[in-house]
């Protein structure tokens, strides 16, 4: 017999889950990463519409999940950069799996809405 509603546990678990992909740039910030935009500086410059504040937040958060590792670099000038974790890796194909489906599903619906108007165009199938 199934429950009828999750467990603290797995309302937890779907939480964190959640306050990770759930947010915008989650996904944007992984999947810059993956494709080798490494440097804070140029992933703002990546993903247009991120702020430096939402970044840095999201650069923590993906850190604080183990998603991404971050290197510093001391010299003379000091720089950092991500880079994904195997975990960070596997939600990256997951994402990019996603985008597929979203892009098949789009097309989809793009058929779809072009009917109605090749019936009232008269055109035939």
């Amino acid at each position: 017999m199934k429950p009828k509603h999750f467990t603290v546990v797995e309302r937890s678990a779907y939480r964190s889950l959640e306050d990770v992909v759930g947010c915008k740039w989650s996904a944007a910030v992984v999947g810059a990463i993956k494709r080798g935009i490494n440097r804070p500086g140029k992933l703002e410059r990546y993903i247009p519409g991120i702020s430096t504040k939402v970044l840095t937040e999201r650069l923590r958060k993906l850190l604080a999940y183990g998603l991404i590792i971050r290197e510093d670099y001391p010299g003379a000038i000091l720089h950092v950069e991500y880079r994904l974790t195997p975990a960070g890796a596997r939600l990256a194909t997951i994402i990019d799996q996603l985008h597929v489906l979203q892009k098949e599903h789009t097309a989809g619906i793009e058929q779809v809405e072009k009917l109605p108007a090749l019936r009232k165009s008269g055109a035939s199938l």
